[in-house]
């Protein structure tokens, strides 16, 4: 009887997380259906118009979506050279060492930073650098947010890197380095082929985790509804626009912002999905 319970207990809160991503996209769908009625769903994902004046309402969220993108893909351009060697230091070079444990440490440490701390680290310090440099005049851009986000998913990549590198079979390394492999050999020729897969996924849920990141792009990417020409240029994010407008918005203006969050919930969700099904390969193989 006690197992049965047992069971029924695990079943019912199993349900719940299933229960509540429904809800959450039934609530998105619902609540965005007008904004998708009224200017239909291609033509709010590619209109650039964000025009909330009485009569003459028109909004599109393209540049919003090419402002989480670029900051997005330069922060991961940003993240692979620092958060590649963390990982092998951790994994291979030192692994099991008070060195690497040490590092480990404070790469979690930085994890658990809350986004706005980074926010204000950035807007306070390495926004009047980016002006000092001549790079932007105002500071704020593209380029400033994504150096910011590219320190909050280094850790996220790199701890999991390091997992998949450690998982690399020690019969494949020692028997490269009796064929006389030198240990940049190893890593290239046996290291990143067989924990090629993991590495990657790590990466996918490293852009998963900056897509939705709200605060800190908020703060930094200097919140302009065009979209941006090039790194240096000011612009928004589909969490930036939710976050700055949401709370005056109503009508189909509300309903448009919902509209972006259902958008970054379904790019959010596809990315993870990705990385997850990486994983599970990396694991079987």
């Amino acid at each position: 009887m006690n197992d049965k319970l047992y069971r029924i207990v695990l079943f019912a809160t199993t349900l719940i997380m299933p229960i509540v991503c429904g809800g959450i996209v039934y609530a998105l769908v619902t609540d965005a259906y007008d904004a998708f009625e009224h200017f239909g769903f291609l033509k709010f994902l590619t209109s650039s118009e964000w025009s909330y004046t009485q009569g003459k309402e028109q909004y599109g969220a393209l540049p919003f979506i090419t402002g989480t993108l670029m900051t997005t893909l330069v922060a991961l351009i940003f993240c692979i050279p620092f958060s590649l060697p963390v990982a092998l230091f951790v994994g291979e070079y030192f692994k099991g060492t008070r060195v690497a444990s040490i590092l480990s440490t404070v790469t979690d440490l930085l994890a658990g930073i809350p986004s706005i701390i980074y926010g204000l680290w950035g807007f306070y310090t390495l926004r009047p650098i980016i002006i000092a440099l001549n790079i932007s005049p105002q500071g704020s851009s593209v380029l400033t947010a994504s150096l910011v986000l590219a320190i909050m998913i280094i850790p996220y990549a790199s701890s999991l890197s390091a997992e998949f590198i450690k998982m690399v079979p020690n019969d494949l390394k020692e028997g490269a380095y009796s064929l006389g492999a030198t240990r940049a050999e190893v890593i290239q020729k046996v290291v990143f082929p067989v924990a090629g897969s993991g590495i990657f996924s790590s990466y996918v849920l490293a852009i998963g985790r900056a897509l939705g990141e709200t605060m800190t792009v908020t703060m930094l990417i200097g919140n302009t509804n065009n979209i941006p020409n090039s790194i240096t240029s000011t612009g928004n994010s589909m969490a930036s626009i939710i976050a700055n407008q949401f709370g005056e918005a109503d009508g189909l203006r509300l309903s448009s912002l919902i509209a972006i969050g259902l958008v970054l919930f379904m790019i959010t969700a596809t990315i993870n999905l990705i990385g997850k099904i990486m994983i599970k390969r990396a694991r079987i193989s």
